[in-house]
């Protein structure tokens, strides 16, 4: 394997965030009276904020008057919490530092809205880490369609099957593959499993501990 580049997802990859967005839209659906069932939270892991709008607004219409509101009170829930709500993952700060040390070309690729990627960036310490971060509010299509991905392969100059991107959700796996990448897939336990990822990818690690021991042992980026 030999990678010009690196891009990361966010939440639930670099940011222990999943179970921060679940509790606040589980608050927001269930004060107006409905039950946030596992079934359409599924359908919601990993997909673009306005296509998460759209999903809760078609289960439970009473939490807003037009998905545009359900995206603006997601995302005022999640931006009002304190900083020691908003721990990073296992092993985040030091694969970033690991690849910035190198000055290897990378970016962050996240379905969240631009807002709450540099709110988070910026309370972690990383925005000098990891400079060039893109929505896929910028694109087309959410993952798992490609387009983020390329997008930011486009931005930092290098082609998509030179890249590594580290996902933890199946549809970021799918979004990076379609791509062309090499995808090496954390999965975050709080929505999925390693089991979940066996039939698109065989590239599967428990941490981000492990994805930086196999860059250093491989000497990917040396």
């Amino acid at each position: 394997m030999d990678f010009k580049a690196i891009i990361f997802d966010m939440d639930g990859l670099l940011v222990d965030s999943e179970p921060l967005w679940y509790e606040a839209e589980k608050d927001m659906i269930e004060s107006c009276g409905y039950i946030y069932t596992e079934e359409v939270r599924e359908q919601t892991i990993g997909v673009r904020v306005d296509e998460f709008a759209e999903i809760i607004y078609r289960n439970y219409p009473k939490v807003a008057d037009a998905p545009a509101g359900i995206i603006k009170e997601i995302s005022r829930r999640v931006l009002s919490l304190p900083r020691e709500r908003i721990p990073p993952r296992p092993g985040a700060d030091e694969i970033l530092r690991y690849v910035a040390e190198r000055q290897i070309p990378r970016a962050i690729a996240s379905s969240s809205g631009q807002t709450v990627i540099e709110h988070f960036v910026k309370l972690l310490g990383w925005d000098r880490l990891i400079p060039r971060r893109f929505s896929a509010e910028a694109v087309a299509r959410g993952k798992p369609a490609p387009d983020i991905y390329l997008h930011a392969a486009r931005q930092i100059g290098v082609e998509p099957q030179d890249c590594l991107a580290l996902e933890d959700s199946l549809a970021g796996t799918q979004a990076a593959l379609a791509a062309g990448m090499t995808c090496f897939s954390v999965p975050d336990l709080s929505h999925s499993s390693p089991a979940d990822f066996a039939d698109i990818n065989d590239k599967v690690y428990s941490s981000l501990h492990d994805v930086l021991d196999e860059l250093k042992r491989k000497r990917i980026f040396a």
